[in-house]
Formats: structure tokens, sequence, C-alpha cells
């Protein structure tokens, strides 16, 4: 039986990176760079990689434009079950050289041969441009249960978030392994599919205080006072669904490496009409590298 060292990159925010495995993919939760911990076996390993994405999504949500990113990580995991990890995101056409750095410990369990889950914390550390949606937001507890029904894997994942602004969210998910028998080349490699599907349900805080700090770059509903233009008034403290989305990732294996293709098709809903986010396409590719110990 193969095992596959897998690093989950967002935002997906993310929110993915989410990962969060999850919506904290780029979560996407979008930058956030955790490991697939379904897949972790009890070895001490370290694993290195390096992504690139179309554009940044956090708990479904993009900013006001396209964000394509690089973003380079690293995980190590213990015998233990503990694991500790970083990230650190470039996005292109800008001149600064690293615009968020995410720092995460966690651990990983096992309740069952078919049930298991993580609990991390993530710390996250931004430029003073704070492009990037998620810039409100500079901690991530991070809670995931999967459960392995043999035709399917659902998961639940929670996340809270805090900073300047707080959120939680709700990550419901479901996917599908499938290895084929052939291999491509020779007998060590071998290609895997996972297609999934996942509803993120929760706050979104983070939209309000983003649209404070980037006033310049967002483009408001507005309503009439006393002859004033001012923005329509959204409750992003109410706990609603914010986003479906389809994944397809499409990996090439190898003992040690792995590359890896993604599409991602997000259908944002309960949009802060500031963002004026729509239904979009996101590509991702990522290769990485697990040294074992």
């Amino acid at each position: 039986m193969r095992h596959l060292y897998i690093l989950l990159f967002v935002i997906a925010f993310a929110p993915n990176t989410v990962l969060a495995g999850t919506g904290r993919i780029f979560t996407f939760k979008a930058v956030h760079a955790v490991t697939d911990t379904d897949t972790v076996v009890r070895k001490a390993s370290i694993a290195a990689g390096i992504s690139y994405g179309s554009d940044a999504m956090f708990f479904g949500r993009t900013g006001p434009i396209k964000y394509p990113f690089l973003s380079a990580n690293v995980i190590y995991n213990t015998k233990q079950g503990f694991f500790i990890y970083a990230s650190a995101l470039r996005l292109l056409g800008y001149r600064t050289s690293v615009d968020e750095i995410d720092l995460g410990a966690g651990y990983y369990y096992r309740f069952s041969k078919r049930w298991n889950g993580t609990a991390s914390y993530t710390r996250f550390i931004f430029n003073k441009e704070a492009r990037v949606i998620e810039s409100a937001s500079g901690h991530d507890i991070n809670f995931k249960n999967s459960y392995d029904f043999k035709l399917v894997k659902g998961s639940i994942t929670m996340d809270y978030l805090f900073g300047k602004a707080s959120d939680f969210f709700v990550t419901a998910a479901v996917s599908k392994y499938i290895e084929p028998s052939w291999s491509v080349f020779d007998d060590k490699d071998y290609l895997t599919f996972n297609p999934g599907i996942s509803m993120i349900v929760g706050t979104q805080n983070f939209v309000q205080r983003y649209g404070a700090e980037h006033q310049d770059k967002l483009l408001y509903n507005t309503i009439a006072i006393n002859g004033a233009s001012v923005p329509i008034p959204y409750n992003n403290g109410r706990f609603n669904v914010l986003n479906y989305s389809f994944r397809l990732p499409i990996a090439y294996n190898r003992p040690h490496y792995t590359f890896e293709a993604s599409y991602r098709y997000s259908i944002p809903v309960n949009v802060e009409g500031a963002l004026k986010n729509k239904r979009e396409s996101f590509f991702n590719l990522t290769f990485y590298y697990v040294f074992f110990k």
C-alpha cells in the first residue's frame, strides 16, 4: 500500500489553503499551508514545496482584483503526531518580496482506522501593504475531523479567526480518492485523483475590516442620505452560507515527490456588496518533496 504525504495549500484561505484542509486553502484559506493529515502515517518526515495560484481566495472570498501568487511551504511531522509548519507568500506583479508569512503547529489524532482529525494554530504575519483579503485576521484555531465512508470521505472543519476582526467558519466537504492500478513510466510512479465538493458557512467580519482599510480599491453599492452617497449596510456578523465549490486535483507521484495540477470552480453567495465577488475558476500548480527521517 503506497502512502502519500501531502501539503494542503488553500486559499483557498484557505481556506484550503487552506487548508483551511479546508477553507484555511491559499484556503485555499488562502495562503494557508497545512498538511493533509488524513494521509499522514506515524513516521517522522520533513516536506517542502512550492505552489502557484491564479488568485488568492480566503473562506470563499477574493479581493477586489485578482492576486496571482507564489508560495513556499515546509512542514515537519513527528512520530507522535505533532507537526509544525511555515509558509511564505508573494503576490505576483508587485515589488514586495514577501506579502505574508504563516507559522503554525498542530496535532494529528486518530479515533479509529476510518475516523481521524487534526487540531492546529496558525499565526498570520502580513507586510504593511496588507493587500490580501485575509489580512484582517492574525490568528486561526482550526479543528478538522474526517471519516472514511469507503465510497467517499467526508470532513467537517471548524475555524475561529481573530485579530483586527473575529470570525467563525464551518466547512463541510466530501471527496473521493482515486488511485488507478496502472503506472505512467515505471512501477515507482502513479497518478491520483481526488475530486471533491465543499460548502463554507460562517461570518465575514473580515470583509468589513478589509473594506474599511482599502476603500480606494472597493466598489460599494450605495444609497443617498441627505444628498450624500454612503455604502449600504451589511450584516457581516450573520452566520450565513458563504461559498460552494468543486475541486479536481490531479497528481503525478513518485516515492519522494509529487506534481499536482488543480482546478477549482467557486460559487460565492451572500457576498458583501463592497467585494463584487462572482463565480470564478482557480488554477493551482504545486510541487513538493518529502524527506524521510
